[in-house]
């Protein structure tokens, strides 16, 4: 479900995810005051105010906690495509030479750059990798052996190909480990039962005024919703409108283009 949520649009997100239920929670109100009346629901004021406040506090702790966690992944996310971009770019100046061999391993290099950008891009927002971009970097590996079976560059400097040929795997890996999702199973449940029970527990509060307890539950609706809105938008590094982009690894081929 939360992938789903993430792929939609934002307007699309907020609208199923902080419109609607805030509709239902503003409406609510008014029919507990028809069917049970204000003075039953008056009654309950003074002890329902002070569980409301320790609900309050749980939830809100459960929530700031999951916003955390889930914002610092997403910059995980984006902290992996750096690295690779930039292990990519070392590597490819590593690879520089006339020598058939170094051609080979640029081209290489360039094939992958291409398969992740265009094909494991899309994959990951499916929660899948690319096998196109798996095989780039087979080939890439090979080419790289390669110029270690022949000599062509000094034991350092092929040293350090293989340490920037390692970097760009484990940020790969990386990558598509968060676009699977960062919020467990168990996590969306007690969240998204607490927003509800949350909401559903100011309807046990009757106020003279109506049209201010209506209005007082559409923000704290709001409020609650939008916090699960900003969970589900990042859940999901690579995928839907709030994402991770491919732009640093599209630089870094571009500038091979270039060269």
């Amino acid at each position: 479900m939360s992938l789903f949520l993430s792929g939609l649009p934002l307007w699309a997100e907020m609208a199923l995810l902080v419109v609607l239920p805030t509709i239902v929670a503003m409406c609510a109100p008014v029919l507990l005051r028809r069917w049970i009346g204000y003075e039953r629901l008056a009654s309950n004021n003074e002890i329902a105010g002070f569980k409301f406040a320790t609900v309050g506090v749980i939830y809100s702790v459960l929530v700031a906690f999951a916003v955390v966690v889930v914002w610092e992944k997403f910059n995980d996310a984006e902290i992996a495509v750096v690295q690779e971009a930039g292990a990519s770019a070392t590597l490819y100046r590593l690879a520089a030479g006339p020598e058939p061999a170094m051609a080979a391993a640029r081209t290489a290099l360039d094939d992958y750059l291409k398969a992740a950008i265009d094909r494991e891009w899309p994959a990951m927002a499916q929660e899948v990798g690319s096998r196109e971009a798996t095989q780039a970097l087979d080939a890439l590996y090979a080419a790289t052996l390669r110029l270690a079976a022949e000599g062509l560059r000094q034991p350092a400097i092929l040293a350090e190909m293989f340490k920037q040929l390692d970097a760009i795997t484990q940020a790969r890996v990386h990558r598509l480990h968060l676009a699977a999702g960062i919020v467990p199973g168990i996590m969306w449940l007690v969240l998204c039962c607490g927003a509800v029970l949350t909401v559903a527990f100011t309807f046990f509060f009757g106020t003279r005024n109506l049209r201010a307890q209506v209005m007082m539950t559409g923000i704290l609706s709001v409020l609650v919703f939008m916090a699960l809105l900003v969970i589900v938008s990042i859940d999901h590094p690579f995928t839907g409108p709030s994402s991770v982009g491919s732009e640093s690894l599209r630089a870094v081929a571009e500038d091979f283009a270039k060269g």
